[in-house]
């Protein structure tokens, strides 16, 4: 887990975390829990873009890919708190990325292993790279944005042994110790 941030950032949740890590499903219970809005990564994404992600990596390769990442994470970042975000998982290759998670709001890093997130992952039709191995691509981009995730978050969740209400009442009760949130939650 990352060094405490300072206690000025807004109550903003940053969800964060690689293909199938639960960003969506949680993102969204978490939200129908605290009553704040849900900003989903590829929603932003085909919003800005008028294409998915695996669109953008096909027409514009990967830095149109990262572009369009880059510009949901500022929308979402400009979103008033308190919100929910998912955020997208190469957003953390950036340095500029980093340092914008860090400062946006409580960086929650959801992780489970190579081969749970593979099996989420691969139902998707509209996420990139997981054509062929998706297990193995997973454990290399795991294997260099691991460390990256742990730099900026604030709590870090395995979603592998856990259901996503189990995850999102986790996340919920952690927010409950923010000064930043309680405030929010009615507390």
């Amino acid at each position: 887990m990352a060094e405490s941030q300072p206690s000025v950032r807004p109550c903003r949740v940053l969800l964060v975390g690689l293909m199938g890590s639960g960003k969506t499903t949680v993102g969204r219970l978490l939200a129908g829990l605290t009553g704040w809005p849900y900003l989903d990564n590829d929603e932003l994404i085909e919003q800005a873009a008028g294409r998915t992600a695996r669109q953008l990596l096909a027409e514009g390769g990967e830095s149109a890919l990262r572009l369009a990442e880059a510009d949901a994470l500022e929308a979402a970042l400009t979103t008033p708190p308190p919100c929910i975000c998912g955020v997208a998982a190469g957003t953390i290759t950036s340095p500029r990325g980093r340092r914008a998670l860090a400062d946006g709001g409580i960086v929650v890093w959801l992780t489970a292993d190579p081969a749970t997130l593979a099996g989420r992952a691969v139902s998707a039709i509209h996420r990139p790279w997981l054509e062929e191995d998706a297990e193995g691509w997973l454990r290399e981009t795991a294997a260099e944005r691991n460390p990256l995730y742990g730099e900026v978050s604030d709590l870090v969740v395995d979603t592998a042994e856990r259901t996503p209400d189990e995850v999102a009442a986790l996340i919920h009760a952690e927010l409950r110790e923010r000064p930043a949130c309680r405030a929010w939650l009615g507390e």
